[in-house]
């Protein structure tokens, strides 16, 4: 699988933008966008905001899984992001409350058919908190329908507790038993998250027997390989914990981006993982 670096915002993925022209690819991007937090500083919402708003649009991905977007991130990427739209709910009440784990779709290539979201728990109809987790944590999904072809593609978006062992092994189990209930052996599936878990974590490699990982091949013994930087700019980390995985889906390119604001500031404290992929 050829790889490419996005190494600023200036240098986006121009082929890509290309490529993606085409009907039969699609671009899918996973982004833990950070929460706003009123104590981080230099690295606030409101400095890093329009970066990442000017990221999205040049990237023009069909999707984009977020994670820790709270009410008032949503309504300001919904109002600034034109092409796209979302779906998701907050995690604390099901409505606008806690942060929401979104997925934004490019309204003008493809169209809604339902979503809804469940969380990572024992009752996953319920808000609740699951297994030994910190906090209530979920999973948003859609099924969504290209408009040039009526080609389907689902696609499923989470972000798993950072503190609760079991809560993640379990989660894993519940989103691919939610999934195998949901879709058809044949059905294109998208999958992505911060699953606070390493590549090499027993959960992840659960996953991967199911479900094609879009940067399997990614050397890990690369400084450019972790997708979390703690908002550290000088310092190098080999822990990836965001991803993308595909099923029934050719993948053509991937990379981690590298996003900085114009003050020179890493846009999050993860770093988005991108992918074009070909039906």
């Amino acid at each position: 699988m050829k790889k490419l670096i996005l190494l600023t915002i200036f240098v986006t993925f121009s082929s890509f933008s290309y490529l993606n022209v085409f009907s039969d690819q699609i671009k899918v991007i996973s982004y833990n966008i950070r929460y706003n937090n009123p104590n981080d500083g230099k690295d606030v919402w409101e400095n890093r905001r329009s970066t990442v708003v000017e990221f999205i649009s040049t990237e023009s991905p069909d999707f984009i899984g977020m994670q820790e977007v709270t009410n008032s991130q949503l309504l300001y990427l919904n109002s600034n992001l034109s092409d796209h739209h979302y779906v998701g709910v907050g995690r604390d009440d099901g409505k606008t409350k806690g942060e929401y784990s979104p997925i934004f779709y490019n309204k003008s290539n493809y169209d809604l058919i339902n979503s809804d979201t469940f969380w990572l728990s024992e009752t996953p109809k319920l808000i609740s908190v699951g297994w030994d987790a910190s906090m209530e944590r979920i999973c948003t999904y859609g099924l969504f329908q290209q408009k040039t072809s009526g080609r389907s593609v689902w696609v499923f978006n989470t972000h798993f507790d950072h503190i609760g062992e079991v809560a993640r092994d379990k989660s894993i189990d519940l989103i691919l038993k939610t999934i195998k209930d949901l879709t058809k052996n044949n059905d294109r599936i998208i999958i992505t998250g911060d699953f606070n878990l390493s590549d090499d974590s027993k959960p992840i490699k659960k996953i991967q027997n199911f479900y094609n990982d879009v940067n399997i091949d990614m050397d890990n013994k690369s400084k450019l390989y972790g997708t979390f930087n703690q908002f550290k700019i000088n310092s190098t980390f080999q822990s990836r914990i965001d991803y993308i995985f595909y099923k029934n889906f050719i993948s053509i390119e991937s990379t981690h981006g590298h996003i900085k604001t114009k003050n020179g500031r890493w846009a999050s404290d993860h770093h988005p993982v991108i992918s074009l992929l070909k039906f």
